[in-house]
């Protein structure tokens, strides 16, 4: 395997990734079908039942939809492709995340109808965040409506991209046939059951001149990357499609520029125009600057070369509890490993680790390789580790930056049907844990419930659905549960002293301060401050006050949610050279904030939502009814060919059953999409409520 390893500048290691609906993994059927991985295309929601090979779940066959992100890896030409096909839905945001954490490149998938949607803009700034150059490709050209112009339009708008065709469609909607590539000024047409037959023309002659029009534009604005191209521009030259191609190559790895291609997956149209592009503009390897902490050297900042002769690097960055236990992907970041090597897990106490088996991942098969070295992303077999997790060789003690993982906004109690269920059950739970950062599991104390969290209602019930059909045991679950918080809108003080004498040695603390509300900006929730002088309060003593504060913010007063978004101030207090303790100190900071608590003015806090709707113009107004039902506020609707789209903020408390409720009143016909964008005080009356139930039910359970 070693001797037959492709040149690393041949190596593109990317990902698929788009808004739900967007045709992701119709596209990676077709670039496998095109690299010859498969011999037969299926359909998402193909009448065989079979369904698209990057879809290997049964619940994603059967929804339609990606729940995992797959791997598989193919050849077009000289360049070997390393791909991950990644979910849309915003509640399995985890999968993109990760995938964009490990690869060098992207393909952004846009619909040329909807254009730039809700996910799209939760997937850009996921790219921007681990700084992934991308290419944008229009799908769905041959639909209704396609109007490739108007989504660069919003690409420049919507995403701040610096946007430009460099290719073009000949024709639209059911009159597409064809794509021109504005770099060589040649048309391509597709030919055969599945447009496997590529047919290169000249330009028609009726759109010869828009053509040149929007090559001319692309030259003007590679100009401002590429010297030679804008010399050749100023002097009048013509620029050669090796100058283009490399212009645009530099433009787009400068994160500076936005690469479109036009094309339509299920029609069989541009998708190898699209792989030329993948080979041409996306980075390779060795081209993407990636970052360790040296752990030799107190964490400084290590630059990893994409050498396969230093000592080893990868990073653990998905789990998957296959039929033959756990599979781990991993990307190598420098060095090689084979099968049998000694590794050590940096980011687990240095544990040490044979690898038992190398495999390359091609969805849900495995083809066994010997060895792998940098730039690849291969799967290991037995090794037992996090999502997230460093490994490395002796000679290189580096770990890599994990991923950002949002917090979980919803919560259901479940429990097995049968007690019979229940080792299964936790099984299962365990499982899922490991596999998804996202997916949260912990027992609530007071009511000796397992409670599940997650990114929303379909995360929540997809896993319910897994713990069914692959650990056979059924589940009860309760009705969700939103992740409220509490803060506070005011500035309250406190003077507590804390007594108590038994029998011996009594208990004696005394502190004064005041509890007000942290900037909204602050990155922290939760914020300790001393500023105890002439030792009114021993140095020993400040950390039990901090540990007792922290203690009683877990739980507040109103509705038994944490509090967030307080500075605590510790400014004066009285201590005993006999009956003071840690313990004492930490329950006197408990009640001093109880007692500061309701001087602060409390509020309740939920988790308000993005939505982002799309109906049918007729169903406009209904459903903008339904929106303010739902204590939603508008900000705004705009209309797409026959359709209007309403952007929209809603609690998350309202919008259970909401799927229903559209579908009903849509005849099936609307669709939405919904993620969280952050934390609002919930109206008075609601907020009166809320904190009558939760007194309610303290006080039948002191009963």
């Amino acid at each position: 395997m070693a001797g037959e390893r492709a040149d690393l500048s041949r190596v593109r290691n990317i990902g698929i990734s788009a808004h739900i609906d967007s045709g992701k993994t119709t596209l990676s059927e077709r670039i496998l079908y095109y690299t010859g991985k498969i011999h037969k295309i299926e359909e998402v929601r193909g009448k065989s039942g079979v369904g698209a090979k990057m879809d290997s779940m049964d619940l994603e066959r059967e929804k339609g939809i990606t729940i995992q992100s797959a791997a598989t890896y193919c050849e077009w030409g000289e360049t070997v492709i390393n791909l991950i096909d990644t979910p849309g839905h915003v509640d399995f945001t985890i999968e993109v995340e990760r995938a964009l954490r490990v690869l060098d490149g992207a393909v952004l998938v846009l619909c040329s109808v909807s254009g730039v949607q809700s996910q799209s803009i939760t997937v850009d700034r996921q790219m921007k965040r681990y700084k992934v150059p991308r290419i944008a490709f229009v799908n769905k050209m041959d639909r209704a409506g396609a109007n490739p112009f108007r989504v660069v339009q919003q690409l420049r708008e919507k995403l701040g991209h610096n946007a430009h065709l460099i290719t073009y469609p000949i024709g639209a909607e059911d009159k597409f046939k064809g794509v021109i590539d504005l770099t060589e000024m040649k048309a391509h047409y597709y030919d055969g059951d599945n447009g496997e037959n590529v047919r290169i023309e000249e330009i028609p002659a009726d759109i010869l001149g828009e053509a040149k029009k929007y090559r001319d534009e692309l030259i003007a604005e590679m100009g401002n990357f590429d010297d030679v191209v804008a010399d050749k521009y100023l002097s009048g030259h013509d620029v050669t499609t090796e100058e283009l191609r490399k212009a645009v190559r530099k433009a787009a790895l400068s994160l500076k520029f936005t690469p479109v291609m036009v094309g339509s997956a299920f029609k069989n149209k541009g998708v190898q125009l699209l792989l030329d592009g993948i080979g041409y503009y996306l980075p390779n390897p060795t081209e993407v600057v990636n970052e360790g902490l040296d752990q030799n050297k107190n964490e400084e900042k290590y630059i990893i070369p994409c050498d396969p002769n230093k000592p080893f690097i990868g990073l653990a960055f998905k789990l998957e509890d296959g039929r033959y236990g756990q599979l781990t992907y991993v990307r190598i970041y420098q060095g090689t490993v084979s099968k049998g090597d000694v590794i050590y897990n940096r980011s687990s106490m240095d544990r040490k680790v044979k690898v038992p088996r190398l495999v390359r991942m091609h969805a849900d098969e495995m083809h066994d390789i010997e060895t792998a070295s940098a730039g690849d992303i291969v799967a290991m077999f037995g090794v037992e580790c996090a999502s997230g997790d460093t490994f490395c060789m002796e000679g290189a003690n580096v770990t890599m930056t994990s991923m950002f993982i949002p917090a979980p906004v919803i919560s259901l109690a479940v429990a097995p049907k049968d007690k019979a269920g229940s080792a299964n059950f936790s099984k299962a739970l365990n499982r899922f844990t490991k596999e998804d950062p996202t997916f949260r599991v912990h027992r609530d104390e007071e009511s000796a419930q397992t409670i599940i969290s997650g990114m929303g209602e379909l995360h929540l019930e997809i896993y319910i659905e897994r713990i069914k059909r692959e650990y056979a045991c059924e589940v009860i679950a309760g009705k969700p549960q939103v992740a409220f918080r509490e803060t506070i809108t005011g500035k309250g003080d406190f003077d507590y002293t804390h007594k108590k004498q038994t029998g011996g040695a009594g208990q004696f603390a005394r502190i004064c301060g005041y509890v007000e509300p942290l900037p909204t900006d602050a990155v922290e929730t939760y914020e300790f401050v001393d500023e105890i002088v002439g030792g009114s309060i021993p140095r020993e003593f400040i950390p039990a006050c901090d540990k007792g504060f922290k203690e009683q913010v877990k739980k507040g007063a109103l509705i038994g949610f944490p509090v967030v978004g307080v500075r605590i101030t510790i400014n004066d207090g009285a201590y005993h050279d006999v009956d003071s303790s840690e313990m004492a100190f930490k329950i006197c900071a408990m009640a001093a904030f109880r007692e500061a608590y309701p001087r602060a003015r409390p509020v309740v806090l939920e988790p308000i939502m993005k939505l982002q709707v799309q109906v049918p113009e007729e169903y406009q107004g209904a459903i903008m009814g339904q929106v303010n039902q739902r204590r939603g506020m508008i900000l705004g609707s705009q209309a797409l060919e026959t359709y209007s789209v309403i952007d929209a903020e809603v609690p998350l408390t309202e919008m259970f059953g909401y799927s229903t409720d559209l579908r009903s009143a849509t005849q099936g016909k609307g669709e939405f999409t919904m993620e969280f964008a952050r934390y609002a005080p919930v109206p008075r009356n609601v907020q009166e409520e809320m904190m009558a139930a939760y007194a309610k039910k303290r006080a039948d359970e002191n009963k």
